[in-house]
């Protein structure tokens, strides 16, 4: 009867460090989850933040880029025209 019961104890006492162990790796996956689940929502976020942003910039830099080819325009006829009024007056 004793031995039994010493027997049944120990039983009992593995299947609580089993029970322990299970439900510490079924709190650490849940934890991982919830963690990596959060990281990629984050990301999805962070990547659409820089797409706006890189979408505003590309639009400010063809603003430039235009402003730039216009004001290029500009100084090379600035340009011929002072050195055809060089020439002019030469002549």
């Amino acid at each position: 009867m004793v031995v039994k019961a010493e027997a049944d104890k120990k039983d009992a006492i593995a299947e609580a460090r089993r029970d322990s162990v299970k439900r510490i790796q079924d709190a650490e996956a849940a934890m991982r989850s919830s963690y990596e689940s959060a990281m990629t929502k984050e990301k999805e976020e962070l990547d659409v933040m820089r797409s706006e942003k890189l979408a505003v910039g590309e639009k400010e830099a063809d603003k430039i880029e235009s402003s730039s080819n216009s004001q290029m325009q500009e100084v090379k006829d600035f340009l011929e025209k002072k050195f055809e009024e060089n020439i002019n007056v030469t002549s």
